[in-house]
Order: structure tokens, then C-alpha cells, then sequence
């Protein structure tokens, strides 16, 4: 029986997924693969830990996360459940992934405004370098000594 036929005759109907959750975790999750380290998994500068990937150490994994609520994430190694790998300092809330980006952005804004601010105060303290050291020279061409110059074709030798 061809795959058309199976479709449009004895009513065939696709496999549901079991749960809500199992339907989330096939439609809402990003998927991405990490690896495991000695304390957990990182993503987005924050570590997911759970006392199950103790023992997949240097193993690759696929993680699914939901972008609304990144504070927790499933753990799939070979593409089988493995656990729920919580990040501890955000447990208990809902951090959206677009919050975390905008925080940070929000932090460098304000570290290279700071950073600005000091190289200003720093300048006010140089003396001008304009009227202290003399401009940079152009380096000179490097001229060859006057050796003989080597034929390269028969019209040259003459």
C-alpha cells in the first residue's frame, strides 16, 4: 500500500502526542545541543544544573527550552529525556529569554557609558601629546645596495 493510499483510506490518523506537555515540548521548545560540564549545562551565560547529568559529564545533549520561561529546561541525550535542568538563581520565576537579552544590553549600555566617562576624566589629566611628542616619521623606503641585477631572459644578458 502506498504512502497516498494509508492517508486517504481506513481513516488513518497521525500519532498524538500523549500529554499537553509532550504537544509543548514538541511545538513551544527551541532545540539546541550543548554539552554537559562538571557543573551543568550553559546557555545564555546561565548554568542549568541537576543532580541526573552528573553522570553525562563531556557528553553532548540536546536541550529544549521554552523562550517565554528560560529559568528551567528539559535535557534530551540521544534524543530520550534526561531530566529537567533548573537554573538556581532564577528557580521559582519566569524569566523570559527576551528579558535576559534586554538585560544585558541594558549592562553594556551602562558599563561602556561608565567606561566613556573615565577615559574623559583619565584625558583631562594627560598633558597634549600634540606639544610633547613630535609627530610619528613615515618610514623610509628601504633603498636595495647596488648589486648587480641578475638576467632574467636572454634580452636582459645583453
Amino acid at each position: 500500500m502506498s504512502p497516498i493510499q494509508a492517508w486517504l483510506g481506513q481513516g488513518w490518523l497521525p500519532r498524538m502526542p500523549e500529554s499537553l506537555e509532550a504537544l509543548d515540548l514538541l511545538l513551544v521548545m527551541v532545540a539546541t545541543s550543548r554539552m554537559v560540564r562538571r557543573d551543568g549545562v550553559h546557555f545564555q551565560g546561565l548554568r542549568y544544573m541537576d543532580p541526573t547529568l552528573a553522570a553525562y559529564v563531556g557528553e553532548p545533549v540536546t536541550i529544549r527550552y521554552d523562550p517565554r520561561d528560560i529559568a528551567e529546561m528539559r535535557v534530551l541525550h540521544r534524543n530520550r529525556f534526561l531530566c529537567r535542568a533548573i537554573n538556581p538563581e532564577h528557580a521559582g520565576r519566569t524569566v523570559t529569554l527576551k528579558d535576559m537579552q534586554t538585560a544585558r544590553i541594558r549592562h553594556r549600555r551602562s558599563l561602556r557609558t561608565a567606561i566613556n566617562e573615565r577615559i574623559a576624566r583619565v584625558a583631562d589629566f594627560l598633558p597634549d601629546q600634540a606639544q610633547s611628542t613630535p609627530p610619528p616619521k613615515k618610514a623610509a623606503a628601504t633603498q636595495r645596495s647596488s648589486s648587480p641585477k641578475l638576467p632574467t631572459s636572454l634580452e636582459d644578458k645583453t
